[in-house]
């Protein structure tokens, strides 16, 4: 059976991240490029700052990100890149350039979800896990309690109504 190798490109706030991985379990690259020295100064995360500083990261990114896992645009499979929920300048950002990618190797471009993202994260750590479990899902503004179903196939139990869980100790 042949490898799948996907190129992961995650931009939905202020950091810029691109990752390569190998049948959905094996990370052979993550690279991050963060901003938080820059949004530090004024106390949270400027949105537009955020999308221009993408703009100047992810070339680089993904560049790295290649290098690290020795492998070519050509051994990629296919472009995943974060759709939503985030900050719509910086997911355009990152969408943009994977769909460039996408069309320029002639490879499939399959969002993915941010929320749904992490709950795939937990495959990599934990090599076995398989559906059905419940997943806590916390990320940015979400706080989560989900019943994996099944790899698409999800029910949220309860959910904060506008903020993080973190936010509020």
């Amino acid at each position: 059976m042949k490898d799948i190798i996907t190129l992961g490109i995650e931009s939905s706030c202020d950091e810029t991240s691109v990752a390569v991985i190998k049948n959905g379990r094996e990370i052979l690259s993550n690279i991050i490029d963060t901003q938080i020295p820059i949004h530090e100064k004024y106390g949270g995360v400027v949105p537009e700052i955020a999308s221009r500083n993408h703009i100047e990261a992810i070339s680089r990114v993904t560049k790295k990100a290649l290098e690290e896992a020795k492998i070519t645009f050509e051994q990629i499979d296919a472009i995943t890149p974060t759709y939503g929920p985030g900050l719509v300048g910086a997911l355009l950002v990152g969408l943009s350039y994977a769909k460039a990618i996408s069309y320029a190797i002639n490879k499939p471009l399959v969002g993915v979800n941010h929320i749904e993202g992490h709950i795939a994260a937990n495959y990599i750590t934990y090599k076995d896990l398989e559906p059905p479990f419940l997943c806590v899902m916390m990320s940015g503004g979400n706080t989560q309690i989900i019943h994996v179903k099944d790899y698409c196939k999800f029910e949220v139990l309860g959910k904060t109504r506008d903020d993080a869980i973190r936010r509020s100790f």
